[in-house]
């Protein structure tokens, strides 16, 4: 038996102190710029705050009051009016509608990972589809200062955007309850294999965010919330488990949104996307998944290449068991990539497993006894489906 509780499992997961630390409330007094406070969610009117981004002092202010709520406290806000001007998301609504049913005649694109198929219609990545369509709707839709000092608060500058619209109908049945990219996407299996403090670093990697496209009442099913919830350690484990997904169930809470206003919130925040009970709204949102900058290697290095170098040399040793299978996977983790993103989602959605690596390539490859040039030919396919 260890003495350090380094690495957390299924059995890491309890009920009653996930339920204490939702039971927390908004300190209200340790914040200064918000205009109210609904269901432990801060609302903040940029209309009246925008200013506020030109005064260095102001600004320091504001964002680290923002950072505060993603990091210690509930963890979601919401920006009203983050777009003064909403004529920007009208034309990149009807470019993303466009989008959508060209994409639907060529059979790609993909619906959401986390709801029923039909529910709804996705874009991958339509940051990089809405500047090759319109530049110049792509510079005034994403040149918002607003967004951007919203992004620097919880990661600083250099951040990463991605983007993926998600417009549900009518009768779209509500998600289920998650958390998100980078651990949310991985099996309970991999999560073991994560020291607990890459479980915390994980809720400081990314921050989601969402640019409401139309008017989003209560009833068209906006984001459901579990305020503080990104706050319990465990929870990587937790939100697949029943008793968790019925605790969310049973305390969630949803803001209404207006056209050109955005919430965002910690990726380890208990969440999921409402039931669209209308019979009009068509509730489209553009769901950002900003990215920190760090988290990559120092330099540059062509693992597909050198995976094909490697391989024929290990197929010899593996087949002549020359070596220890652990110092085999060793040598393929220095050399083939072993994480499935940056990835193209058209071609590599994500679903309930991580999509393939190099690294897992490579081991079946060896396991199953494929030709180099089989080999090849696969890994080929695997990094051409992860480029843009």
């Amino acid at each position: 038996m260890s003495n350090f509780d380094t690495f957390f499992s299924d059995e890491s997961c309890n009920i009653k102190n996930f339920e204490e630390i939702i039971k927390q409330k908004i300190d209200a007094n340790l914040l200064s710029h918000f205009s109210e406070i609904k269901n432990n969610i801060p609302i903040y009117n940029m209309k009246n705050l925008k200013d506020n981004l030109h005064d260095k002092n102001k600004r320091l202010s504001l964002l680290s009051e923002w950072a505060y709520i993603f990091s210690q406290s509930s963890g979601v806000l919401v920006l009203e009016n983050t777009y003064d001007d909403c004529s920007s998301i009208d034309e990149a609504t009807k470019i993303y509608e466009k989008i959508i049913i060209e994409e639907k005649e060529k059979n790609i694109g993909g619906s959401d990972h986390y709801a029923k198929p039909g529910a709804n219609d996705r874009i991958w990545n339509s940051l990089q589809k809405l500047c090759e369509k319109d530049p110049l709707v792509f510079a005034k839709y994403f040149g918002n200062e607003i967004i951007s000092a919203v992004c620097e608060s919880y990661l600083g500058p250099a951040y990463q955007m991605t983007a993926q619209v998600n417009l549900v109908h009518p009768g779209g049945e509500a998600q289920k309850p998650h958390r998100d990219y980078h651990l949310g996407f991985q099996s309970k299996q991999a999560l073991m294999n994560f020291p607990s403090h890459a479980h915390n670093i994980s809720n400081y990697l990314t921050l989601q965010g969402a640019i409401a496209h139309v008017d989003i009442p209560i009833e068209s099913g906006p984001t459901k919330i579990l305020p503080f919830s990104q706050l319990y350690k465990q929870g990587w484990f937790a939100w697949r488990h029943e008793e968790f997904k019925d605790c969310f169930e049973e305390n969630y809470v949803q803001l209404s949104l207006k056209k050109g206003d955005t919430i965002f919130f910690s990726p380890a925040l208990f969440h999921a996307a409402g039931t669209n009970s209308t019979d009009n709204v068509e509730r489209m949102v553009n769901l950002l998944q900003v990215s920190s900058p760090f988290g990559r290697t120092m330099e540059t290095i062509n693992r597909k290449d050198m995976s094909k170098k490697l391989f024929p040399i290990l197929s010899t040793i593996f087949k002549n068991k020359e070596m220890r299978e652990n110092d085999i996977i060793a040598s393929i983790n220095a050399c083939a990539e072993g994480y499935a993103w940056p990835t193209n989602l058209d071609f590599d959605p994500p679903s309930s497993k991580a999509p393939e690596t190099q690294q897992s390539l490579f081991i079946k490859a060896l396991k199953e006894n494929w030709t180099n040039e089989e080999f090849s030919i696969k890994l080929d396919k695997l990094t051409n489906n992860q480029i843009a």
